[in-house]
């Protein structure tokens, strides 16, 4: 399956510190979804370089929308971490089409 890693990243991060770890926390879940054979996607992964392209005053044009699209293209979600806006409408996107929302790395089935 291709799974989307949906938790915070600038959601409560006050400093480009805080969003680094956010980040962090978000490949290391991408990496166990992989180590368990499926294909991990993040959307703030996919929409950063464009953001870094476009500048800075371009996030909220693009983060999401390019997060939501990615999310279109998945076949499930593992939602990870504390409040996030975004990764909460990451999630409502599966849950829209009957698609499995994980709650833990632990619930991510391995693949055949």
């Amino acid at each position: 399956m291709w799974i989307m890693i949906a938790g915070p990243y600038s959601s409560g991060a006050k400093t480009e510190a805080d969003k680094a770890r956010n980040l962090s926390v978000l490949n290391e879940a991408a990496l166990a979804v992989f180590e368990k054979g499926h294909t991990p996607i993040i959307g703030v992964n996919l929409a950063l370089p464009i953001i870094e392209c476009a500048g800075i005053d371009k996030f909220d044009e693009i983060m999401m929308p390019v997060s939501l699209a990615a999310a279109d293209r998945c076949d499930a979600c593992l939602r990870i971490g504390d409040t996030s806006t975004g990764a909460d409408q990451e999630m409502e996107r599966f849950r829209q089409r009957g698609l499995p929302v994980f709650n833990t790395i632990e619930d991510v089935p391995d693949a055949d």
